[in-house]
């Protein structure tokens, strides 16, 4: 019998490569170079980045997907342009990002890409495999248009019209990100223990970077609770039947944000307003609570955010006239 090495999680894939020997370790790195072997060199940056990356096994599986796609469309283009991936020439770093840039990715996407190929060449240096660093001095230019702008929050009438097509669970995940503001993780990441009805808030415990946070309840969402509470809660109804169901600890029924984000289309589709993503109901939590508090300070508290400055480019806008009343009396 063969055995074959577990790999389901982080942890597992980096054993496939920190348990070789440092020669066998350099060698596999060589010959997955010299065979353009992207799965192998996809694997090697993976476990790299599990292994020495800044949070190692608990990296977050969107960050380790990025890396991956990012990695992959390196390693391709590198094949296409015959270019020397243990000794690349010294445009190659850079040529690479304006082809991406020439073919309309804008600049933040582009800069994801430089940061997995990146780790791609920290993991090769980790091997032994190479000394190169080409993407050190690489130049990516800057995006100076607000996030905000570029991917503005749904408006009050959009979500309104959703509301209405909305089913019980739809209806209450979309509260939960348009109201409480929760990343579309964090908010499948709830378990009942974690919604606190008669204190009016959510208690996140799998914030980004692993921060949790107490985030309060809107009325609109504390009713939406409630109601979702009596049908899937603890001890609750499944509408589908009327009859008593055993539930999980878990407060959403999606397994995936595939999962969800099928569903919520769906509300959006029947009430024709155009699904651009999660985020845009976390724009509006943010927009909203700014203009009614004007204090960028607690609104980055209520969204999660580490810097006050990721609130202020990306996810509240204050209006353009909102000194307005202020100056009246000047």
């Amino acid at each position: 019998m063969t055995l074959v090495q577990y790999t389901g999680d982080l942890l597992a894939q980096t054993r496939e490569w920190v348990n070789l020997h440092d020669d066998e370790l350099r060698r596999r790195a060589v010959r997955a170079v010299a065979e353009h072997d992207i799965p192998t060199l996809v694997s090697l940056t993976t476990a790299y980045l599990a292994h020495q990356g800044g949070s190692g096994v608990l990296a977050s599986p969107r960050t380790v997907e990025a890396y991956t796609l990012g990695t992959r469309q390196f390693l391709e283009y590198a094949t296409s342009q015959a270019i020397n991936v243990l000794r690349p020439g010294r445009h190659d770093a850079q040529s690479f990002v304006n082809h991406m840039l020439a073919t309309g990715r804008k600049p933040a996407g582009v800069q994801l890409k430089v940061a997995a190929a990146s780790c791609l060449y920290r993991a090769l240096r980790w091997t032994g495999a190479t000394e190169a660093d080409p993407f050190r001095d690489v130049k990516v230019p800057k995006d100076h248009t607000p996030g905000i702008v570029k991917r503005p929050p749904y408006t009050e009438d959009e979500l309104a019209d959703v509301l209405e097509q909305a089913d019980v669970h739809v209806k209450f995940l979309l509260f939960v990100t348009a109201h409480a503001g929760l990343r579309i993780s964090e908010a499948l990441a709830l378990a009942w223990d974690d919604v606190d009805e008669g204190g009016k808030r959510l208690h996140v415990r799998s914030g980004k970077g692993r921060k949790g946070r107490i985030v309060a309840m809107s009325s609109s969402l504390s009713r939406a609770t409630r109601l979702y509470r009596n049908l899937y809660g603890p001890g609750g109804a499944d509408h589908s039947d009327g009859r008593r169901t055993t539930v999980t600890t878990q407060v959403f029924r999606y397994a995936s944000v595939m999962t969800a984000r099928y569903h919520m289309e769906k509300a959006f589709t029947l009430a024709e307003v155009p699904f651009r993503g999660f985020h845009p109901g976390r724009k509006y939590a943010g927009t909203r609570l700014l203009r009614q508090i004007k204090d960028f300070g607690r609104v980055a508290a209520h969204l999660g955010h580490e810097s006050v400055d990721t609130t202020r480019r990306g996810y509240a806008q204050l209006a353009a006239d909102d000194l307005k009343d202020d100056l009246a009396g000047w």
